[in-house]
C-alpha cells in the first residue's frame, strides 16, 4: 500500500484572521469555563469567506446550490499544483498560459494556482494585509472560461478573491485604489474590467459547478509544480452559501 505525506494547505482560523474586504471580524469569545460550569465552551461569530475556504455556487449565482451540496466526489481527487509567482505581481491579470506554459493540466483535474500572495497574508512572513487583499494578482473572463472549458473539478488560489480585485466590489469601495490602478497600468479600469461583467470568476464556472478555494496557504510551498491527491472538507452546511475548509496535499512518499 502506498504511503503519503500530507501536507496542510490552509491558513489557521482564529480572532486575528482577516474577513475580505468590508467584512466584519472574526469574533470568539467563552461562554462558559472550568470555574463556573466545570467544562470549557465557546461561541463564533464570523463570515464564510475568512481564512481558507469554498465558496458555494449560491455565493456566485442567482439559484446556485448551497455549500452542503457540493458533491463528496469531488472533494476529493488528483490534481496538479502550479507555481505562477515569477510571472505575477500586484494587479497583474492571470491568464491561462500563466499555467498551461508551466504544466500539464488535464480535463478534470483539482487546480491550485500559487501567486506567493500567501507570503502577505496575516501572519505569514510578509504580512502585508492591504497588499494581498487589495493588489492581488487574479483572472478575468479568459480565464473564467478557460476553467469551465476544463471541467475542473475545484479550482484553489493563494488571494483574498479568485477574481482581480479591481474587478469585485472593491472598485466601488475604494475609488482612491482605481485611480492608482489606472496609473499603475496605463488603462482605464472600465476599458480593462467593464461594471456589467463584474465577478466572471464566481459567475462564469460557477453556473457549471466549478467552484473555488480562496486564501489556500499554509505549506503551500512545499508542494509546487507537482501532481498529486488533493481534498477539500468543508462543512455539511444546509442553506450555506460558502464555508471555511481544510485543503491538504497527500503526496507519495
Amino acid at each position: 500500500m502506498a504511503r503519503f505525506r500530507l501536507v496542510d494547505l490552509s491558513h489557521p482560523f482564529s480572532i486575528h484572521t482577516p474577513g475580505w474586504a468590508g467584512y466584519p471580524p472574526v469574533k470568539v469569545y467563552y461562554i462558559q469555563r472550568f470555574s463556573s460550569n466545570e467544562i470549557v465552551a465557546q461561541m463564533i461569530e464570523t463570515p464564510l469567506h475568512v481564512s481558507t475556504h469554498l465558496d458555494g455556487q449560491m455565493h456566485g449565482i442567482p439559484g446556485g446550490k448551497d455549500i452542503a451540496s457540493f458533491p463528496l466526489s469531488r472533494c476529493f481527487g488528483e490534481g496538479v499544483i502550479v507555481d505562477i509567482s515569477d510571472a505575477v505581481g500586484d494587479w497583474d491579470v492571470i491568464r491561462p498560459q500563466h499555467i498551461t506554459s508551466r504544466a500539464e493540466v488535464r480535463k478534470g483535474d483539482i487546480l491550485i494556482y500559487h501567486t506567493g500572495y500567501h507570503h502577505y497574508y496575516v501572519g505569514e512572513r510578509e504580512e502585508d494585509e492591504a497588499r494581498y487583499f487589495l493588489r492581488h494578482p487574479g483572472g478575468g473572463r479568459e480565464m473564467a472560461e478557460w476553467i469551465s472549458e476544463m471541467e475542473f473539478a475545484w479550482t484553489g488560489v493563494d488571494c483574498g478573491s479568485a477574481d482581480h480585485p479591481m474587478n469585485t466590489t472593491i472598485r466601488r469601495m475604494r475609488p482612491d485604489l482605481v485611480a492608482e490602478y489606472e496609473r499603475a497600468k496605463g488603462v482605464r479600469l472600465e476599458e480593462q474590467f467593464p461594471a456589467k461583467d463584474i465577478f466572471p470568476m464566481h459567475r462564469v464556472p460557477f453556473k457549471k459547478e466549478i467552484q473555488h478555494v480562496e486564501n489556500v496557504g499554509g505549506d503551500l510551498d512545499q508542494v509546487l509544480n507537482r501532481r498529486c491527491l488533493i481534498g477539500v472538507f468543508p462543512w455539511r452546511f444546509e442553506g450555506g452559501e460558502s464555508s471555511i475548509a481544510r485543503v491538504v496535499a497527500f503526496v507519495e512518499e
